[in-house]
């Protein structure tokens, strides 16, 4: 599983795999880095990551990039 959001204008991405989160920063070339610094809970649900991200990321928020966006699709 791969969700992809828009954190504050910064394209991540979270996979789960082998029961935990991995985070990932994507560039517009479809490069995906590991982020090692930031680790989810392993027990957090799906449905509340983009409320965890906006949450680690607030810092980076600005009037243009405002909240944390799931992508769609």
């Amino acid at each position: 599983m791969l969700i992809r959001f828009n954190v504050y204008g910064t394209i991540m991405a979270v996979q789960r795999k082998n029961e935990e989160w991995l985070l990932f920063k994507e560039s517009e070339t479809s490069m995906r880095v590991r982020i090692y610094d930031v680790v989810i809970p392993a027990e957090l649900p799906a449905e509340v990551l983009a409320q965890y991200l906006a949450d680690i990321f607030h810092e980076h928020a600005c009037e243009r990039y405002s909240e944390v966006e799931q992508y769609k699709g």
